[in-house]
């Protein structure tokens, strides 16, 4: 099996309660599986496979892609876990909820979807009570504000509850419409709390990744015309708030030829490509290109879920939200990002699909088709300070334009 030194340094180091963090491709799976396996039921794989001594029950809440894709039996099939007289149960996110009542068995949280304090997160607090010392979660973008570590801070006994995280450690905006956090306070605090939870797997990646950002035209006198009268000229309707002026504004620049030309000269220079993109009209724009160019295509969306093609020459189309996590290729080199996407989270983990550890590419390219407009270039500022971009801050910012 292989298991190499920054899975070994990371094993040495997990305890449960940890965030085992690392970028995509660099083997959460497997070494939290060996954490399983050694440190919760007292087997041993290396130098010689010891059978476990204290078979627990094993549950991993997972991606649906991940648990369709049956990607954790495989990583299992190096532990035999199979041969044990255990329950092991590989679901997704959305029935975190069908879990609340098991006791007594060891948990694996694959990619990290604890925000906020909704159904998942109330549902993670009653597993992790009910099982405490014997759960892990698996990250590669853990947090982007102290927010988000709310719900495992609150799992590992930092604090009662959010109420008591936000009384300590949150400024609120007095003249928000909405709760906005304006600063923190004790912030060498939560560092501490987030330090002695985070466990790194620190890969030296062989990989090098090309990234170019590509300028595309775009309508610059109808986007004039919208910020400043507020009008949807597609709808013919007025627009009213942040979300629909960041709409229409980056349908006008989407939707514009010479993007649909970008990719492809981009597919003749590479044959096989992988794009993402945000919105159904960039999913038919990019179909009506595979069908002019006769290419094979495949898709993975909320409509479609297609497997990787095969061949000389594809595309395969992604839309970020269904597809960014839970899949990986190493058939091509090349992701073309058609329109950019407001998180830096999701962004990083669409880049992850083609860096794997197996893959035969030294050299990864990654093409980022944008505008000189004003949003594409707030987007783009927050994925480079690795933050989401936010609609409503763009929108106050642009009011009297």
């Amino acid at each position: 099996m292989e298991f190499d030194d920054a899975q070994r340094v990371a094993l040495n180091k997990l305890y449960s309660g940890c965030i085992l963090c690392g970028d995509v491709g660099s083997g959460k799976s497997r070494t939290s599986l060996a954490y399983y396996f050694t440190k919760e039921c007292g087997g041993s794989f290396e130098p010689s496979y010891i059978p476990m001594k204290n078979p627990k029950d094993l549950y991993i809440i997972t991606t649906a892609k991940k648990r369709d894709g049956k990607e954790w039996e495989e990583e299992m099939v190096p532990f035999k876990i199979s041969s044990y007289d255990i329950k092991v149960v590989v679901d997704s996110w959305n029935n975190i909820g069908k879990y609340t009542d098991v006791h007594d068995s060891v948990f694996i949280f694959d990619e990290q979807r604890l925000v906020g304090s909704g159904a998942w997160v109330k549902a993670f607090y009653k597993i992790t009570k009910k099982n405490q010392n014997h759960w892990l979660l698996l990250s590669a973008t853990p947090g982007d504000t102290w927010s988000d570590y709310i719900p495992v801070f609150v799992a590992n006994g930092f604090f009662k509850n959010k109420t008591e995280f936000n009384d300590k450690h949150a400024v609120f905006d007095r003249f928000s419409k909405f709760p906005r956090i304006k600063k923190w306070v004790d912030e060498s605090v939560l560092i501490r709390f987030r330090d002695s939870i985070l466990v790194d797997i620190e890969v030296k990646k062989k990989t090098i990744r090309i990234q170019k950002d590509i300028s595309v035209p775009y309508d610059e006198e109808l986007f004039k015309k919208t910020m400043k009268e507020r009008w949807n000229y597609f709808d013919n309707e007025p627009i009213t708030d942040a979300a629909q002026l960041c709409y229409t504004l980056r349908k006008i620049v989407n939707l514009n030829e010479n993007r649909i030309e970008t990719v492809k000269q981009l597919i003749e220079e590479h044959k096989k490509v992988i794009i993402f993109y945000n919105f159904d009209y960039e999913l038919e724009m990019l179909r009506q290109l595979a069908y002019k160019i006769k290419i094979t295509k495949a898709e993975w969306n909320g409509h479609k879920h297609e497997p990787l093609p095969d061949g000389e020459s594809w595309i395969y189309l992604v839309q970020y939200t269904a597809g960014a996590e839970g899949w990986n290729c190493i058939t091509t080199d090349t992701i073309i990002f058609y329109s950019l996407n407001y998180s830096y989270k999701t962004t990083a983990q669409s880049a992850g699909r083609i860096d794997r550890r197996n893959t035969p590419y030294t050299y990864l390219y990654y093409y980022y088709l944008k505008t000189n407009s004003w949003i594409d270039r707030a987007i783009k500022k927050a994925l480079s300070e690795k933050r989401t971009f936010n609609e409503s801050r763009f929108y106050v910012k642009h009011k009297t334009a």
